[in-house]
């Protein structure tokens, strides 16, 4: 009985200090809180040297050594920055030289460069004690080039016929041509596509993996992807899928959005963070064009996959160094976007230390985990905020201030707001925000900076290149009251075990003279 009454306080102390906006974000996880980070296997870590093989770090399209154990030895890496998913590009056995995982030879087989099916279990197994997602990425329009299956006569009809596409605007010639020459499949054919949905809930059932980035969506038919999608969620209800439309219109990218598929690669809006953050005074405008139009077009705008950069193009940093920028301070600012936007933010692999590299494969170089780690803590403030502040991932977003560069929104949800602030000019900057809510102040979640309301409203004021996160902070009083209660229920429960123990003590003592 004593025990359980201590126990019952100590819990009491302990929910007190629990604000209900952490509670409620940690029971009610939703996709749009996930933040993604994007591995190619093969250059990200080498954890296990016995599996190198043919590795050669000198040429960019060999081996270089990454693995499933490499990966393993850095999720807390990944964790500590605020990433709640990994997608890791396909890590099936491919054909010769397939590094990059895209010329897959056999779809239930691990590729032997990355480690075996024990090793690649436990990699998701200790992604799921950190609360990490684990996303593989899934091809299901063509194997590798040279496929056995090309000779095998039984498996005649596996394949289109041996054509290249034209015509991008026939969407015949888009399903059923040899993209980059690659055997492509018929899924048309019954039998192809049981074994490609076979091998998809096979690798769920096998190893509890979370979602799949599905490759080349627009050259399968769509017929195809609605009865992928039922048969994977069928396994497993929670899971995740991501299409790769890669077209600029985002009407074609809307087609598909009724076959199942949850969210998307937003290429058009990628263009337009580009632009925006390569080089200073550039207007963020569009992108907040962008996101007005995928809030009339999309059903679920907010599950829309952004990035600044991914394995098929050209680095952001090779970008902001043609146009004589330093790399670090425009990703700054490109991830300032990206971290409390709308949409799920995906990063890909060495970002974070602003990796160099021009057009594929030079976009792949090795991971190098000695670099300066600037960007890295900057990340793990930014991750921390998106995790801690539900207007980021849940709330409407306005434009309030767009100035050739200098640019402020604020993110509102239920009864809370966040405002961020973007500097993308190269002088420092001033601006008044009238039309807000006036509250007490604005609290800097970046700089630690506060905004205090005068009679003309709140002046913010921003160095060149950079960025501010403010919350609205109503009065004093909300911000002394978790301290109050905590300290408040600090003494309650010491007054009480005081009493106890000098009970207690009466007791004894009443015994004793008996």
């Amino acid at each position: 009985m004593k025990k359980s009454i201590i126990l019952s306080l100590f819990l009491l102390l302990v929910l007190t200090t629990i604000s209900p906006q952490t509670f409620f974000a940690s029971v009610d996880r939703k996709l749009q809180d996930e933040v993604i980070y994007m591995i190619m296997v093969d250059r990200f870590n080498n954890g296990d040297k016995s599996n190198d093989k043919d590795a050669n770090i000198n040429d960019p399209l060999a081996y270089h050594g990454g693995d499933f154990k490499g990966i393993t030895e850095k999720l807390d890496y990944m964790k500590e920055m605020g990433f709640t998913a990994i997608w890791l590009t396909p890590i099936f056995e491919n054909m010769d030289k397939g590094y990059h995982g895209y010329w897959i030879k056999d779809f239930y087989k691990t590729n032997e460069h990355f480690g075996s099916m024990e090793d690649f279990k436990t990699l998701v197994d200790e992604a799921h004690k950190r609360d990490i997602k684990v996303i593989l990425d899934f091809v299901v329009n063509h194997v590798g080039p040279n496929h056995e299956w090309l000779n095998d006569p039984s498996k005649k009809d596996w394949f289109h016929e041996n054509k290249t596409i034209s015509n991008w605007n026939d969407q015949q010639e888009v399903e059923t041509g040899w993209l980059y020459d690659l055997p492509d499949l018929n899924q048309d054919n019954p039998a192809v596509s049981k074994y490609l949905l076979d091998a998809a809930k096979w690798w769920i059932q096998e190893t509890d993996i979370d979602g799949y980035r599905l490759d080349t969506v627009k050259h399968v038919p769509k017929d195809f992807w609605t009865e992928f999608s039922a048969e994977v969620k069928s396994v497993k209800k929670s899971f995740f899928l991501i299409g790769e439309v890669w077209h600029d219109n985002p009407n074609v990218i809307v087609s598909y959005q009724d076959t199942g598929i949850d969210g998307f690669m937003d290429f058009s809006q990628n263009d337009a963070l580009q632009t925006a953050f390569e080089k200073s005074n550039q207007s963020l405008g569009w992108l907040f064009s962008n996101n007005d139009r995928n809030n009339k077009l999309f059903k679920r705008p907010e599950l829309l996959g952004q990035f600044i950069d991914n394995h098929d193009m050209q680095r952001f940093t090779n970008l902001a160094i043609q146009n004589n920028q330093d790399p670090v301070a425009r990703l700054k600012l490109g991830l300032s976007y990206l971290f409390t936007a709308p949409g799920i933010p995906i990063i890909y692999y060495g970002t974070e230390i602003a990796l160099d590299g021009g057009n594929d494969p030079d976009n792949r170089r090795m991971m190098n985990f000695e670099a300066d780690d600037e960007l890295i803590e900057y990340i793990k403030q930014l991750g921390a905020i998106r995790q801690q502040q539900l207007p980021l991932t849940r709330g409407e977003m306005e434009l309030l201030v767009d100035d050739a560069g200098l640019t402020v929104f604020k993110r509102t949800y239920d009864d809370e707001t966040i405002i961020v602030a973007i500097n993308n000019t190269s002088e420092e900057q001033s601006v008044v925000l009238e039309e807000i809510e006036k509250v007490n102040e604005l609290q800097g979640l970046l700089a630690g900076e506060l905004v205090r309301l005068d009679e003309d409203g709140y002046t913010i004021q921003l160095e060149s290149g950079q960025s501010e996160i403010y919350k609205q902070v109503k009065n004093q009083v909300d911000n002394r009251l978790p301290l109050t209660v905590l300290i408040g229920s600090i003494i309650l429960l010491l007054v009480i075990l005081l009493i106890w123990f000098q009970r207690s003590k009466q007791k004894k003592s009443k015994k004793l003279s008996i």
